[in-house]
């Protein structure tokens, strides 16, 4: 695993409820995409491969967990929130590593990610506010 010492502190200076859940995210996404990159941005943990992948913040009671093109990914199993009505994350607010989907549909969903970002997919343009 390619450790960025930043997103080490950024674990370890989270609130406890948060360490565990950001730990297993990490640990999923590293598993699911071996040459992913770690970075900071925007103040919190983005992983890159080819292209933003994905991100994970915490809060004072919740932790997030964000695809950057979330929208584009397949959702069989409905466990994300296109719309982020909960929260910055697709996932809702996570405040336990319960929360999160089973580890095969969280690395199925990176995976499709990854895809994405290898055939050079973006986002649609959002319109305008006229």
């Amino acid at each position: 695993m390619k450790a960025d010492i930043r997103i080490d502190n950024y674990i370890s200076n989270s609130a406890p409820f948060a360490q565990p859940i950001l730990s297993h995210l990490r640990e999923l996404v590293h598993t699911a995409c071996p040459e992913v990159e770690e970075t900071i941005k925007w103040g919190f943990p983005h992983f890159d491969y080819k292209g933003i992948m994905c991100s994970m913040a915490a809060f004072k009671q919740h932790s997030a967990f964000t695809f950057y093109k979330g929208d584009l990914l397949s959702d069989p199993h409905n466990v994300l929130d296109k719309n982020r009505t909960e929260s910055m994350g697709q996932m809702g607010k996570l405040t336990k590593i319960s929360d999160l989907p089973s580890d095969e549909i969280m690395i199925d969903l990176i995976k499709q990610a990854m895809k994405l970002n290898e055939e050079g997919i973006k986002l649609p343009r959002k319109k305008s506010r006229e």
